[in-house]
């Protein structure tokens, strides 16, 4: 089994007003592309991370348009919320509804052979700024809101929390350990966090995520520290096309 990795779909079939190649000729035909590079280089036994963002959909029923597809290609997938997936509902019901080869991370762990995956979406933090290191387009897609710094600090402890919650949950028996979540979970230039100081405690292997886009890939950003490997996993970062993760 090979783990693959990829973030940030920004599916539309279920929103079809939706689609990211309003941003230009960097998304064109980005959903086909995605199809084409998966097809290429995943098999049906390998594990695909996806790491947030997964739809535009605003309801399940609109979301399973874009899940169904998903599980149309090969390999099992393991997603995790990202910042614009509105269509997240319960466990329970994300239990009920998703197709055969998707599971999920939601204040859970997730097992499959030596691998066990935890996380959680994490939220934006003083902590570190990638301002430097991205070109900002302005989405026409939606408009994000304005939160003041009391409140961005009170969700970002809280998803602090449930990363805590959900590593706990990791299977002591497996040897691999990975982490998923949305928003990086420490700097471009990797210096400690309290993200990160909590996957070092739950001695995590890999960390996957996305959430930038339109970064500069003149500038290296992220890398290893103390022995877990951060991994930017963005759709547009990557080329459409999923990184292996461990061969």
């Amino acid at each position: 089994m090979k783990i693959w990795a990829i973030a940030d779909l920004h599916l539309c079939f279920g929103a079809p007003d939706k689609s990211m190649e309003v941003f230009g000729p960097a998304w064109e035909n980005y959903v086909a592309r995605i199809e084409e590079n998966w097809k290429k280089i995943i098999r049906p036994e390998d594990l695909v991370l996806l790491a947030g963002d997964i739809t535009w959909a605003m309801k399940l029923e609109e979301a399973m348009k874009d899940l169904n597809w998903i599980d149309a290609l090969p390999g099992t997938k393991v997603i995790l919320k990202g910042n614009h997936d509105y269509w997240w509902p319960s466990n329970k019901k994300l239990v009920e509804a998703l197709p055969p080869s998707i599971h999920f991370v939601n204040n859970s762990a997730y097992t499959i052979g030596d691998i066990t995956i935890g996380g959680s979406r994490l939220w934006d933090t003083s902590e570190y700024s990638f301002s430097e290191y991205i070109t900002f387009v302005e989405s026409p897609l939606v408009k994000e809101k304005k939160i003041d710094e009391r409140e961005v600090e009170r969700i970002y402890n809280r998803e602090l929390e449930r990363l805590r919650v959900s590593l706990q949950q990791l299977d002591s028996k497996a040897s691999y350990r990975i982490a998923m979540t949305h928003y990086p979970p420490i700097g471009a230039d990797l210096k400690e966090t309290r993200a990160s100081k909590i996957l070092e405690e739950f001695g995590i292997n890999v960390c996957v995520f996305g959430h930038l886009h339109n970064v500069k890939k003149e500038r290296p950003l992220f890398g290893e520290k103390n022995q877990i490997i951060y991994l930017f996993t963005s759709a547009d970062y990557l080329g459409f096309e999923p990184i292996l993760v461990r061969g």
